[in-house]
């Protein structure tokens, strides 16, 4: 079977399952499943991280299917989501995580001025995190005490393209120089010589002074957090799509290729690269997202380059379809072995980005795609 043809296959299932998992939780905000079934953060927490991907999904669904079902649960979504808008502790550099798959792809496909607004808040917010002296976007809040103050992530990439969102809306200048300044620091102090990113650096919020690297979701300072390398590969290719500054194209490409060299002989990725040889722990979230950074970036350069991660990003979408997705249509995901961090109590269960990002990448192949970034 060709990967075109094989792709198209793997769509066809999607759309079969989704359909009757989104039927039976339409009004949910999903993270993971218990006992094969949705929860629903809208009920627990309404300003969690991950908030926005259910809503993407179903974005991506109507997009690809015109099913109007899927737009009525995106929309539900977003509006649930204002709750968190108004909850100054529930904003921080996810504002792009949440409100790009909901407020902005609603805006993009309906032209609803309403969910303009909302993204454009979002932006806002985001860009208010910016901190001028360090030249970082902060990543999380604290309890007040400036703990954090200094804190920057590598996910904060995968946020930036809501800065990138509003400047083209609104050609304020601001939110495209806020993120690139961002991403510049992002180049310098979180990718490793070697293509492993660092996932949490902090720098002297008051004087702007590097001060040092935390091991973050991986499993300790120093070695290399899978999801961490995806979310640099695809966000550092996104910043090259919306500036077209070559430095950010070379660091997804220096990025992707340690990661690539480092995939296991099993195609299955684990937590971290760097954990100890008798863990094996996995991360399938990570391969997902690896995958569309890598069909992003094989877009962006010559066609012998593009086999590369055009090959790459299929070999782990082909293990994943597999060896790792679950089609029962009595269970609600899709994609299984999902780790959140490293030294978390649990491992390997399904997240709901994991879903999306396995979506999203058979989407970008068979050209179905709703561009959310």
């Amino acid at each position: 079977m060709d990967d075109l043809k094989w792709a198209k296959n793997v769509s066809e299932k999607i759309k079969k399952k989704v359909a009757v998992v989104a039927e039976r939780n339409k009004h949910k905000i999903p993270y993971t499943t218990q006992d094969k079934i949705f929860d629903d953060m809208s009920e627990k927490n309404i300003c969690w991280w991950t908030n926005g991907f259910w809503g993407g999904i179903m974005w991506q669904l109507y997009h690809a299917t015109k099913n109007d079902m899927y737009r009525q649960i995106a929309e539900e979504n977003e509006i649930k989501l204002d709750q968190n808008l108004m909850k100054a502790r529930g904003l921080d550099h996810d504002n792009g995580f949440k409100w790009l798959p909901t407020a902005v792809a609603n805006y993009k496909v309906t032209g609803n001025q309403e969910s303009r607004n909302r993204g454009l808040l979002a932006a806002n917010n985001l860009a208010g995190r910016y901190n001028p002296v360090g030249k970082f976007i902060r990543a999380w809040n604290d309890e007040g005490d400036g703990s954090k103050a200094g804190w920057a992530i590598i996910d904060c990439m995968m946020n930036l393209p809501l800065l990138y969102w509003a400047h083209e809306e609104t050609k304020d200048p601001r939110f495209i120089q806020i993120a690139m300044i961002h991403a510049d620091m992002a180049e310098k102090y979180f990718i490793r010589a070697d293509g492993s990113v660092n996932h949490i650096i902090e720098i002297n919020p008051a004087n702007g002074e590097f001060q040092k690297t935390y091991g973050g979701q991986g499993y300790e300072e120093g070695s290399s957090w899978t999801r961490g390398q995806a979310w640099a590969i695809y966000g550092f290719a996104l910043s090259y799509m919306h500036t077209k500054k070559e430095s950010y194209l070379n660091a997804a490409k220096r990025v992707a290729n340690y990661f690539i060299a480092n995939i296991p002989n099993s195609g299955l990725i684990p937590v971290d690269f760097r954990q100890p040889q008798d863990c094996y722990l996995e991360d399938s979230t990570a391969s997902a997202i690896a995958a569309c950074g890598m069909l992003e970036i094989a877009k962006q350069v010559s066609q012998t380059e593009s086999h590369v991660y055009q090959n790459a990003a299929l070999r782990l979408m082909k293990v994943l379809e597999q060896e790792r997705c679950n089609w029962d249509e009595d269970c609600d995901h899709i994609l299984e072995k999902c780790t959140a961090a490293f030294h978390d109590r649990e491992h390997e269960f399904a997240i709901i980005y994991g879903d999306y990002y396995f979506i999203e990448a058979i989407w970008k192949l068979t050209g179905e795609e709703l561009f959310l970034w």
